[in-house]
C-alpha cells in the first residue's frame, strides 16, 4: 500500500511541481510542534497561529498558481474565439477540424488544472485532520470558521474552484458551435437536454463534479451504499480485468439485496396478529422484527470476512440458511411455538449478504459502471422495502393443505422460502466466482517466460540499495497515528484488523456521522415497526391499511433521492443539508407524540412522513460525507466503513425492536410516547454534536 506522501508526488504533474502543497514540510512541521510542546518550549496558542500562517501561504501559492494558469487558458481561448468568428464569415472544413482539435487541447489543459487543485484540496483536508489528530484540539474548526467564510478567502478558490467554470463554458460552447448541427444554429443552452458528446467535456465535467461534490440522482442514490473509491484522483481511468466481471452475478448480487430487504419487512404488518395467535403479546413484535437484525450483527462480520476468499460459496449458503429460517418461521404457527418463530427470523438474519454484496460492486465491477451499480445496490434494497409490506398486503388468504396452514401470518414465511429456493437455483446455474488477485499473479507468473530468478532480480534492483538519511529518518520516525497519509510502516498504512483497530481510525467526525446513522435508523425502525400495534390500537387498522401505509413510505425513497440529488445538493453543501434534515426528522419526532388532542390519523400519517422522508435525505448525505472523512484505510478489509455504518444502523435496529417490547409491558396505551422519547433524545443529542463538528465537515 502506498502512503499518500508518495501517491501525492507520483500523481503530480512535474512541470508544475512547484506549486503543490508542501506535505511532507507540513507534516514535519506537525512532528516538531508536538516535540516543542511536549518539551514545554512553545504554548498551543502560538502552534496555532504559526501553522495558520504557514498554511496561508501554501493555499497563497497554490491559489495565484491558479489564477494565473487560468488566466492563460482565458487568453488562448481568447485567440481561438478570434479565429471563430472569421471561420464563420469564410467557413473551411479543414479549418474548423483543426480548431475543434485547439479547443480540446485547450480543454485538456484544463482537465490538468482541475486535477491539480483537487489533488492540493485533498492533501489540505489530510493535513487539517492530522493535525488535529495529533493536536487533540479542533484547529480545523478555528480555521475554516476564519477562512472559509471571510470576503478575501482563498480556501474557496481551492475547494470550489471560483472562475474554472467560466472557462468550461466557453470551451464547451464553442465546441458544441463547431459541432455539425446541420444548419441549425442552437447553441448549447438553446438545447440544455441535449448536452455535447465529446470526451474532454466529459472528463471535464466528472472531475469538476468530484471537486465540487456535485451530485446527480444515480451519484447521490449511490452514496447510500458507502462503497468508497480511489482517494486521489487519476487522469486515466482505472478498470477493472475483465476477468473478474460477471454482469449476471451482479445481478444476482443485487436480486439477493432485493429479496432480503422483501425478507425484513415482508412480515412487518402481521407480526403483531402472529405474536397474538401463538399467546404472546402484541408488542412481542419488536423482538420477532428485531430478531432478525440481532442475528445481521454478527453475520455482517464472517460474511464481509467470507468475501476476502469467495463470493459464491457465502451466497450459497446465505440463500440455504434463509430458506431454512423462513420455512421454520412458517410452521410455527402450526407448532403453536414462538421460539420456533423466534429462531426462524434469527436464522434469517444469519444469512444476511449485504456484506457480500456490497463488496462484490466494490471490488470486482469496473469503475467506470460502479456507480451505476451502487445506485442499483441502493435501489434494489428501497425497491424491496415498499415490495415487503405491499406483499403482506396481499397474502389475505386462509386454507390448508394436509395440517399445514396457510394464512395472513404464515404466507410470508411460505412465500419467502420459495423465493429463496428459486434464488438458490439460479445462484447455482449463474454465478461466476471471479478471480481472485492473488490467481491473476500466478497466471501472470505462469504465462511469463522470463525465469522467476530474474523477476526478483529486478524487483531487487527497483529497491534502493541504502536509504536516504531523510527518508530513513522518516521511516523510523513515521507517526504511529494509524493515519494513511504517513510514510508510516506497512502495518500501520493497512487496512483495520479488528472492530477495535477501525475504531481508533475514527476522529470525532466520523463518530459524530455514525451518531446520525444510528439516530437516524433508531427512529425509522421505531416508525415502522410499531406501526402495526399503534395504528390497530388508535385508528383500528386492518392488515391491509397498515401495509399500504408502510409501502408508500418506501415508495418515497426514489423520488426523494431524485429531487436530493439531482438539485437540493448542487445548490446547498452537504453539510447544510446534513443539519437542516436533522432539525426535520426532530420535528416528525416532536409531531408524533400523543399529548392532550385525540390522536388523528392526519397527525400520525404526516408525522410518519416528514420523519421518513427527512431521515432518508438525511442518510444520504450523511452517507456522502462519512465517505470523505473516514481514513482511507476503512475502505478496504473486513472491518472497512460499510461495515461500521451497517453495524451501526443494525444495533440501532435491536436496540429500537427491543425498546417497543420492553414498553409494551407497561401497555399499548403508553408505547408511543414512551418509544418516541429515546428517539427524541438521540436526535437531539446528534444535533449538538453537529454542531460541534460542524466546521471539520469542509
Amino acid at each position: 500500500m502506498v502512503a499518500f506522501g508518495k501517491k501525492l508526488k507520483e500523481r503530480q504533474i512535474q512541470e508544475w511541481q512547484g506549486y503543490y502543497i508542501n506535505y511532507k514540510l507540513m507534516k514535519k512541521k506537525v512532528k516538531q510542534y508536538v516535540q516543542q510542546i511536549e518539551g514545554g518550549a512553545q504554548n498551543r496558542r502560538h502552534v496555532l497561529k504559526d501553522f495558520s500562517r504557514m498554511l496561508d501561504t501554501q493555499i497563497e501559492k497554490i491559489v495565484l498558481f491558479l489564477l494565473e494558469q487560468q488566466g492563460l487558458l482565458a487568453s488562448r481561448i481568447a485567440k481561438l474565439g478570434e479565429q471563430h468568428d472569421a471561420l464563420q464569415q469564410q467557413p473551411d472544413i479543414s479549418q474548423i477540424s483543426e480548431l475543434r482539435e485547439a479547443y480540446r487541447a485547450v480543454g485538456r489543459d484544463l482537465l490538468k488544472l482541475l486535477f491539480f487543485v483537487e489533488i492540493n484540496a485533498i492533501g489540505l483536508r489530510k493535513i487539517l485532520k492530522k493535525f488535529d489528530k495529533r493536536f487533540g484540539y479542533r484547529f480545523t474548526d478555528y480555521y475554516v470558521k476564519t477562512r472559509a467564510n471571510h470576503p478575501y478567502s482563498q480556501l474557496q478558490q481551492v475547494f470550489k474552484h471560483v472562475g474554472v467554470g467560466a472557462v468550461v463554458g466557453a470551451i464547451s460552447r464553442n465546441l458544441g458551435d463547431l459541432q455539425d448541427r446541420q444548419g441549425s444554429y442552437l447553441s448549447i443552452y438553446d438545447q440544455p437536454a441535449l448536452p455535447l458528446q465529446d470526451p474532454v467535456i466529459d472528463s471535464i465535467k466528472a472531475a469538476v463534479d468530484r471537486l465540487t461534490h456535485s451530485t446527480n440522482f444515480l451519484h447521490f442514490l449511490a452514496q447510500h451504499a458507502l462503497i468508497m473509491q480511489e482517494e486521489l484522483p487519476t487522469a486515466v481511468e482505472e478498470h477493472v480485468d475483465d476477468q473478474r466481471y460477471h454482469f449476471m452475478s451482479l445481478l444476482l448480487n443485487l436480486a439477493n439485496t432485493f429479496l432480503y430487504m422483501v425478507n425484513t419487512y415482508i412480515v412487518v404488518p402481521t407480526a403483531d396478529n402472529y405474536s397474538m395467535s401463538l399467546g404472546a403479546a402484541a408488542t412481542v413484535c419488536g423482538v420477532v422484527i428485531g430478531a432478525m437484525a440481532v442475528a445481521q450483527v454478527f453475520s455482517s462480520v464472517y460474511f464481509s470476512a467470507w468475501s476476502n476468499k469467495s463470493y459464491y460459496r457465502p451466497l450459497i449458503f446465505s440463500s440455504i440458511v434463509l430458506f431454512v429460517g423462513n420455512t421454520m418461521y412458517a410452521l410455527a404457527y402450526d407448532l403453536d411455538s414462538i421460539v420456533v418463530l423466534l429462531l426462524g427470523r434469527l436464522f434469517c438474519g444469519l444469512g444476511s449478504a449485504r456484506a457480500v454484496n456490497r463488496r462484490y460492486i466494490s471490488d470486482c465491477v469496473p469503475l467506470k459502471i460502479r456507480m451505476q451499480a451502487s445506485a442499483g445496490f441502493v435501489s434494489a434494497s428501497a425497491l424491496g422495502m415498499a415490495c415487503g409490506p405491499a406483499l403482506a398486503g396481499l397474502l389475505q388468504i386462509n386454507f390448508k393443505i394436509y395440517k399445514i396452514t396457510f394464512n395472513e401470518d404464515t404466507l410470508p414465511g411460505w412465500v419467502m422460502a420459495v423465493a429463496w429456493l428459486v434464488y438458490l437455483i439460479w445462484l447455482w446455474i449463474s454465478f461466476k466466482e471471479p478471480v481472485r488477485e492473488t490467481q491473476e499473479s500466478n497466471i501472470q507468473q505462469e504465462s511469463n517466460a522470463e525465469p522467476v530468478e530474474n523477476d526478483a532480480l529486478e524487483k531487487g534492483l527497483a529497491q534502493p540499495l541504502l536509504l536516504s538519511s531523510e527518508d530513513k529518518q522518516e521511516d523510523e520516525d513515521g507517526d504511529q497515528d494509524n493515519d494513511v497519509s504517513e510514510e508510516a510502516p506497512e502495518e500501520s498504512r493497512g487496512p483495520a484488523t479488528s472492530i477495535g483497530s477501525a475504531y481508533r481510525l475514527l476522529t470525532p467526525s466520523v463518530k459524530v456521522q455514525l451518531l446520525i446513522y444510528f439516530m437516524l435508523k433508531y427512529a425509522m425502525e421505531i416508525l415502522l415497526s410499531e406501526s402495526s400495534v399503534v395504528t390497530t390500537y388508535y385508528f383500528n387498522w386492518s392488515t391491509s391499511t397498515v401495509a399500504i401505509f408502510l409501502a408508500c413510505l418506501g415508495l418515497t425513497v426514489l423520488p426523494v433521492n431524485i429531487a436530493v440529488g439531482s438539485y437540493i445538493s448542487n445548490m446547498f453543501e452537504d453539510r447544510q443539508i446534513l443539519l437542516a434534515s436533522e432539525i426535520m426528522v426532530l420535528i416528525g419526532i416532536l409531531l408524533s407524540f400523543n399529548i392532550i388532542i385525540p390522536y388523528s390519523v392526519p397527525q400520525y400519517v404526516c408525522s410518519g412522513l416528514i420523519m421518513f422522508v427527512s431521515a432518508e435525505v438525511l442518510e444520504g448525505v450523511n452517507l456522502a460525507l462519512l465517505s470523505r472523512v473516514m481514513s482511507s484505510r476503512l475502505s478496504r478489509g473486513t472491518y472497512n466503513g460499510g461495515l461500521l455504518s451497517t453495524e451501526a444502523g443494525t444495533i440501532a435496529r435491536v436496540i429500537a425492536d427491543g425498546t417497543i417490547t420492553l414498553v409494551g409491558y407497561l401497555g399499548e396505551s403508553k408505547l408511543l410516547n414512551i418509544t418516541l422519547l429515546p428517539s427524541l433524545l438521540i436526535c437531539i443529542s446528534s444535533i449538538i454534536a453537529t454542531f460541534f463538528t460542524y466546521n471539520s465537515l469542509y
